[in-house]
């Protein structure tokens, strides 16, 4: 998917030390969107000025968003009033840190490690999907 302008400025603008880390996390998203087709078509807009993936045609899946946690370093942010995190820390483990329910908070070391863990991939299907398990339940 190519980057807008508006996304690729918001990318520019994140502290540098952030960057690589934060390109490794969309292209996961973009992969796992690739490898998920009944989440629909994926959209790459801005949501309170970071880059937000969305699906927009199904309706399928919460907004994943991207940007500098408060603490430090760089998040995959969810929407706090799902399940999303919790989910992530019973798969993963209670060792990654996280903020609450809404975000997984990364530093710069160990990125590549950290992006490539298989709970991290499961997380973003589960968020890209997040409505259509709600749906068949109810």
């Amino acid at each position: 998917m190519e980057m807008s302008a508006p996304v690729a400025a918001a990318f520019a603008g994140f502290p540098p030390e952030t960057q690589t880390g934060l390109r490794a996390l969309r292209a996961l998203i973009l992969s796992v969107a690739a490898d998920t087709p009944e989440a629909g078509r994926l959209s790459e807009e801005l949501r309170w000025g970071q880059p937000a993936y969305l699906t927009p045609e199904t309706g399928a899946g919460t907004t994943l968003r991207l940007g500098v946690a408060k603490s430090g370093g760089f998040a995959l942010f969810v929407h706090c009033q799902t399940s999303l995190i919790d989910e992530f820390r019973e798969l993963a483990g209670s060792d990654w840190p996280v903020e609450g329910r809404r975000a997984i908070l990364f530093d710069e070391t160990g990125v590549t490690d950290a992006i490539m863990d298989p709970a991290l991939r499961l997380l973003i299907r589960r968020a890209l999907t997040y409505h259509l398990k709600r749906r068949a339940a109810g």
